[in-house]
């Protein structure tokens, strides 16, 4: 089995990752998240899923490994949430969000370092905010303290009781990590999480 490398520090992307049964280890890619004059959101979200990939690729000399690299944006009105860090950030963030939908643009790049093939996805989903009221958000940030999650809320906790409606196509993308397209990647590479053990 090759040696599947996270370039994240996210918990909740290991986490993901660690539903299909894999054995992953994480690496910090340290990579400045900021974004360029006017880039778009699905823009960032992909440059920076590729530079996390290629970051922990420069680091580890490792010839049986599959780096693993994601990012997610949220974008209100054509510009880019990002994780709000604080709770005023967060309150000020979700105040914007009520009755607007909300795009959550989710990249991964997958690097074969046996190969040097690569692949780039992103999924994109849609989320529309309910209007709950300052006093429900603030108790809500309360609660979850949701300061490092892409838009200032967790989708996986409390957070669904913010919404009205998610469209998507891949419920795993809104909680940080394209399960479905990630699958189809690692299974062209000969990592199938439903492959027979031996004696089966």
């Amino acid at each position: 089995m090759p040696h599947l490398i996270l370039a994240s520090t996210s918990p909740y992307r290991r986490q993901l990752l660690e539903r299909l049964g894999l054995q992953v280890d994480v690496h910090d890619p340290s990579v400045d998240e900021s974004a360029k004059p006017g880039e778009k959101a699905s823009k960032l979200a992909i440059r920076l899923a590729n530079a996390k990939a290629d970051n922990v690729a420069e680091k580890i000399d490792d010839a049986d490994s599959i780096i693993i690299g994601a990012d997610q944006v949220a974008e209100l009105d054509g510009e880019p949430l990002r994780k709000p860090g604080a709770k005023n950030t967060a309150l000020h963030q979700l105040m914007a969000c009520q009755k607007k939908t909300v795009s959550f643009h989710t990249a991964c790049t997958v690097i074969d370092y046996r190969s040097r093939c690569r692949w780039e996805g992103i999924d994109h989903t849609k989320v529309k905010f309910l209007k709950l009221g300052e006093h429900r958000l603030k108790r809500y940030i309360e609660l979850e303290k949701s300061f490092d999650c892409a838009g200032g809320f967790k989708a996986e906790g409390l957070g669904i009781t913010l919404f009205e409606s998610i469209e998507s196509e891949d419920p795993t993308a809104l909680l940080g990590l394209p399960l479905i397209w990630l699958s189809a990647i690692l299974r062209k590479i000969g990592v199938d999480p439903l492959s027979p053990v031996d004696g089966d």
